[in-house]
């Protein structure tokens, strides 16, 4: 349960940017205890949801854990969430408390409580709430576009893939992790707070992703794990003053999203000086993907890992849900004791969820020996001339090139032939002749790569626009590539 992590230990150690010192695992009981008092002061029932808005922090840490001491169900709000989007999130979740802090206010909305007001009363002796079945979490995805999803998550999922990603990854009480995803998102969640907990081994948490303090908190802190889009680990590789000694306490670096490359594996593996990994997973799926140390380094470095657990998993026919054979793209179904319960809205849950399969809305390979390779989503495919080109397929023969860091391709509107492709590619110089258009189309005929499937416009960019999460953020260079290339068409 989640309710036993966390317990004290000289191996549960939560270190945080925003806190003078750090806090030992004798001291995080009595603190849980004094808040889950609190909020059952303040009106909280079991099944009752919990709001907040707050940066990395072992406050954030602490508050989870005292709702699932009550059966409260936990609902972050992402901290730089806008005032419109909070209110719209709030009403959606309607709370029984809303809680702020001293730096992050709950976007002035009315009815809010001050975390400091709750962490001070006195702890009752309250027994940890043991319901596996019960609502955990609500976690707010964050799409390229669109409404943000109310992802509910139990007690029994989340504690089931703690259990088994500590298994999976080799976790113990030596262990030191890096936290700079928001504890708001799933891989913050899964990875700072309740992983750390059923080991029990030490989680550094990031207020924010800044790479030069990155490094100093790697070397500083004895960093072992790391878990992230590509996006950390490129730039920490070039931070001003890294070298492999700087990083040489790391021995584990999982990495999942768009990016993952043999390119990337390779490079991150020779300067992190550590394995680096594919991982797949989502919010309603997290890592149910990934390589163990037994597995081949050939076949994990080509691939986003295999079914790790109970899970289960499927491509089918977009179209018409039928099971491809393997080696053939479709949709990526996942069936598990890990998988979300549903969404807020219970239409959402309708059209993602079929006969207890989630439809991941990713294009996917599944090899003969179960090896997975995702190679896009069904909504990031360009169509040229009424041909299919998955992002991901262009990005990866991108940066094999010796002159690109990072790629993201997008399609542009185009009258005649419906989408052409255009590549955001991020040098490893500063010169943006390092890679034009030229040297794109000599690279992808050497590379063998079907013609179409050819970037027909290469903007060089210094840095890529970043989602919260991380992740290459499309929707906003889908629409700079439209906006762009629509004003050269009419000059």
């Amino acid at each position: 349960m989640l309710t036993d992590a966390g317990r004290a230990s000289t191996n549960v150690l939560l270190v945080s940017d925003l806190t003078p010192a750090p806090l030992t695992g004798a001291e995080i009981e009595p603190r849980i205890a004094a808040l889950a008092t609190g909020l059952r002061a303040a009106g909280v029932e079991p099944g009752d949801a919990v709001c907040w808005q707050a940066p990395n922090c072992i406050e954030a840490v602490l508050l989870y854990r005292a709702c699932w001491r009550i059966g409260a169900i936990a609902a972050p709000i992402h901290h730089a969430t806008g005032v419109d989007e909070t209110t719209t999130l709030v009403a959606r979740l309607a709370p029984r408390v809303q809680l702020a802090w001293s730096t992050v206010p709950l976007r002035d909305l009315s009815g809010t409580l001050s975390y400091d007001d709750v962490a001070a009363t006195s702890a009752d002796a309250i027994a940890p709430w043991a319901d596996p079945a019960a609502l955990a979490v609500v976690l707010f995805t964050s799409g390229s576009s669109g409404a943000p999803k109310g992802v509910l998550h139990t007690q029994r999922s989340l504690a089931y893939k703690a259990r088994l990603m500590a298994d999976v990854h080799g976790l113990g009480p030596d262990d030191a992790v890096l936290m700079p995803a928001p504890l708001a998102h799933i891989s913050g969640l899964l990875n700072g707070i309740t992983v750390p907990g059923v080991v029990p081994f030490t989680s550094v948490l990031m207020e924010r992703w800044d790479p030069a303090h990155a490094l100093e908190l790697i070397e500083r802190e004895q960093i072992t794990f790391m878990i992230g889009p590509p996006t950390f680990f490129v730039s920490l590789m070039a931070a001003p003053g890294f070298s492999t000694d700087r990083v040489a306490s790391l021995r584990l670096v999982s990495s999942g999203g768009a990016g993952v490359t043999e390119a990337f594996v390779d490079e991150a593996s020779t300067r992190l000086g550590c394995v680096v990994k594919r991982t797949y997973g989502s919010t309603e799926a997290p890592t149910v993907a990934t390589s163990r140390p037994t597995d081949d380094r050939a076949a994990s470095r080509r691939h986003d890992g295999r079914a790790v657990g109970a899970v289960r998993l499927r491509v089918t026919d977009p179209e018409t849900s039928a099971e491809r054979p393997p080696g053939e793209s479709g949709e990526l179904w996942i069936q598990g004791p890990e998988l979300f319960s549903g969404y807020l809205e219970p239409a959402e849950t309708a059209t993602a969820v079929h006969d207890g399969w989630l439809r991941t809305g990713d294009l996917a390979v599944l090899d003969g020996d179960g090896w997975l390779r995702i190679v896009g989503r069904i909504k990031d495919l360009i169509i040229r001339g009424g041909e299919n080109i998955a992002a991901a397929e262009v990005e990866s023969v991108l940066e094999r090139h010796p002159a690109v860091g990072q790629a993201v391709a997008v399609g542009y509107p185009d009258r005649v032939m419906g989408e052409r492709v255009c590549a955001f590619v991020v040098t490893d110089g500063t010169d943006s002749t390092d890679f034009d258009l030229d040297a794109c189309r000599a690279w992808f005929v050497a590379q063998g790569v079907t013609r179409f499937k050819t970037p027909e416009q290469i903007v060089v960019v210094r840095a890529l626009p970043l989602l919260a999460t991380g992740k290459p953020d499309r929707a906003r260079l889908r629409a700079d590539a439209a906006a762009h290339f629509a004003q050269l068409e009419a000059t």
